[in-house]
């Protein structure tokens, strides 16, 4: 008790330093991935139709340009997140944004149909790299407001998604798609440039025995947030584990320990025991509703909106004399539908929790997208998919704040990747139901889906064990109790 206060934690260090310029140029440098990452996603709702008139693709090539990406990030989110945990985040990071910025430029260039489907199949390998990005963020964040500060984050996808909508409707008229892919290669190559000034993770390093190490990273955010560390010396959590079972105002969802991470292999398989098994079943269907219905509705408006529309009867009447500009109008007006989605994710999601935040804007959701089955004008048409737009960026971007929480450091963008790699699955199927019903005038059964994938998505967020709104980060998971 005589020397209580000369040692601190890690979480008490974040907590003293707060968050301030150092977190900030973090979360540019992590939001330019992500803001990277929504460019190359929303260019398959151009590039696709452009490809088709000029090769005379069938509607099943063009539907496998976004199939491939997709398939490219069901494998690489995996991996990058077992390299991330295993040799550090840095590296995570540096070898998704290698793959991207290259497989995207030389994308450009593709002499033929074959090789743009293996380069972009490489560009979705690289762009898995998304939640290396996130928990790397995350990790520097202080537990108060975290939840606020990673949709802070997401707002750099929904801009993404915003600059890419406005670029394609200023380059494929007057250039063509090639062009655009062009353009859209550029953040990833700035992540490039920038590269040597991204930190490594003190979490990680703390989880690895590098005390010393993340200390120094501690004493840089102290510097230029101006602002001074505890008194005493940097611990491993392990050292407080004692007192904080004896305080009672004190109750981390997850205590932590040091834990020393064995194989990559190893650490797949940890998110299959007996403590950790219900998360991540769970949030494997999760995320495979939340990337179905999300990229569903993208291509949705897209296949709704596009000239190539030849729906003259049936449920859905699309209007022979619509035009080219209808289709990047509509889009960039759903595209800005993200905008108030993140705002209204971010007003709730510390207030009312994870869980209650994801159910409440699924429902919402089905709720947009239900009149569509029937007939509507084009005006209600937008105004109906700009809110199944908002509602489904607000439960994307919960979701991606909610996984890295409930996984301790040493699994944790393991987790997150592996849970995104399965989301992937149906970022691969939806092409199939927007592309392949919409054009085959079956929406109505198209709808029907999403809004059945869409209840299964609200089934297992109510059968999350727990909520972590406002709780600490947890490096072990030997102390993990739902």
């Amino acid at each position: 008790m005589d020397k209580e206060g000369l040692v601190y934690t890690l979480d008490e260090g974040l907590v003293a330093v707060g968050f301030g310029k150092f977190q900030a140029l973090v979360l540019v440098y992590a939001g330019l991935g992500y803001f990277a990452e929504a460019m190359e996603i929303m260019i398959l709702s151009f590039v696709g139709l452009a490809v088709k008139t000029e090769w005379g693709l069938s509607s099943g090539q063009e539907s496998l340009l976004t199939t491939v990406v997709f398939a490219g990030m069901l494998i690489g989110a995996n991996s990058w997140g077992l390299l991330s945990d295993k040799y550090g985040r840095r590296k995570g990071l540096l070898g998704s944004t290698i793959l991207t910025s290259i497989a995207g430029l030389m994308s450009t260039f593709s002499p033929n149909y074959t090789y743009l489907v293996i380069l972009r199949f490489l560009v979705g390998i690289g762009l898995a790299g998304g939640p290396v990005f996130s928990s790397w963020f995350l990790e520097f964040v202080p537990s108060s407001n975290r939840g606020m500060w990673m949709v802070v984050f997401s707002t750099f996808w929904t801009f993404g998604t915003i600059f890419e909508a406005s670029l394609a409707w200023i380059v494929m008229p007057r250039m063509s798609w090639r062009w655009l892919l062009a353009f859209s290669s550029l953040p990833s190559i700035a992540l490039l440039l920038f590269y040597h000034l991204a930190p490594e993770s003190p979490r990680y390093l703390c989880m690895k025995g590098r005390i010393s190490d993340a200390h120094k990273i501690l004493e840089k955010i102290a510097l230029l947030n101006q602002t001074k560390l505890p008194t005493g010396m940097l611990v491993s959590d392990t050292t407080g584990l004692e007192e904080e079972s004896c305080s009672a105002s004190y109750n981390p969802l997850l205590s932590s320990a040091r834990e020393k991470v064995s194989s990559p292999k190893s650490s797949f398989f940890t998110l299959f025991s007996t403590k950790l098994l219900q998360t991540t079943l769970l949030l494997w269907v999760l995320y495979l509703g939340n990337a179905f219905s999300y990229y569903g509705i993208v291509l949705l408006t897209s296949e709704l909106s596009g000239p190539q529309s030849k729906c003259n009867s049936g449920i859905l009447h699309l209007e022979k004399s619509l035009q080219e500009e209808s289709l990047y109008m509509d889009v960039f007006i759903t595209s800005l539908a993200e905008l108030p989605g993140l705002l209204f994710s971010a007003i709730i999601v510390d207030r009312v929790g994870r869980k209650l935040s994801l159910t409440l804007m699924l429902v919402l959701a089905s709720i947009f997208l239900l009149p569509l089955i029937y007939h509507q004008p084009a005006i209600l048409r937008t105004i109906l998919l700009f809110g199944a737009r908002m509602c489904a960026i607000g439960t994307f971007t919960v979701a991606c704040i909610y996984c890295p929480e409930l996984y301790p450091t040493s699994v944790r963008t393991t987790g997150a990747g592996v849970a995104s790699a399965v989301g992937r699955i149906g970022g691969m199927i939806c092409p199939v139901v927007a592309v392949g019903l919409v054009n085959g005038c079956h929406v109505k059964e198209a709808i029907i889906l999403f809004e059945v994938v869409i209840a299964i998505s609200v089934v297992s967020v109510l059968l999350f064990p727990f909520e972590t709104k406002g709780r600490e980060l947890s490096d072990s998971i030997a102390a993990f109790h739902p």
